[in-house]
């Protein structure tokens, strides 16, 4: 059961004081700057000409359509996710900034590496994706890395809940499976994903404790 109380007296003795309040200012800049460049890069990304590769895993199996299936997962999990990390400020402070850097190295990801979607792709409709990033333009080309199957991980690097972060790692592969039978992404876009992620949290915790020391053992995975 959710203590409201608690949930409340946590933010409110992180907010009085002042380091904290310009750590979580900073944090929502970073983020809104993040999204907002990824999100005008990806109508960019689908004007070039990328390249095309076989996948051997690919041409293994037909496309099977999986997008009501990974939209519920996805969404599903990210409430929860964050849901659950919204009683621990600092920790919720770490999970955004990753976030947001993990945005601008897959946009630096895509731009070094432009690639044709696979041939047998279904395309994957994201909601939030088409309404914040294509409007009405079907994005196909924001390939590698996977943003699905990192932001799964990063859930389950973020959770403070052991049940959530079992339930996030098996997502993860769900996720990443899911995508491949849908001949969404490449097998590299999937494999790349959790090690992209992980380095942009490692990063991101280690300037945090650097900076504020306040961390104790939450970067350790």
């Amino acid at each position: 059961m959710i203590n409201k109380m608690s949930w409340k007296s946590n933010w409110e003795s992180h907010l009085i004081d002042k380091e904290f309040q310009k750590r979580f200012l900073f944090t929502i800049i970073f983020l809104t700057v993040s999204i907002f460049a990824f999100a005008n890069y990806l109508q960019y990304n689908e004007t070039r000409n990328g390249f095309v590769f076989d996948d051997p895993i690919l041409s293994l199996f037909n496309a099977i359509e999986f997008n009501a299936f990974i939209f519920i997962l996805i969404y599903g999990a990210l409430v929860l996710g964050v849901a659950s990390l919204s009683f621990h400020p600092k920790e919720l402070i770490i999970a955004l900034q990753t976030y947001a850097l993990l945005s601008l190295i897959r946009l630096v990801a895509m731009y070094s590496l432009p690639l044709e979607p696979p041939i047998g792709l279904i395309p994957l409709i994201d909601p939030f994706v088409q309404f914040f990033g294509g409007g009405g333009t079907q994005l196909n080309k924001d390939l590698f890395f996977s943003g699905h199957t990192s932001t799964m991980f990063l859930l389950f690097l973020t959770s403070q809940n052991k049940k959530l972060k079992t339930l996030f790692l098996g997502s993860t592969f769900i996720v990443g499976a899911s995508v491949l039978l849908q001949q969404t992404h490449y097998t590299v876009d999937v494999i790349a994903a959790p090690f992209f992620c992980y380095g942009a949290f490692r990063a991101v915790y280690l300037i945090n404790q650097k900076l504020y020391g306040d961390l104790k053992n939450y970067g350790r995975v």
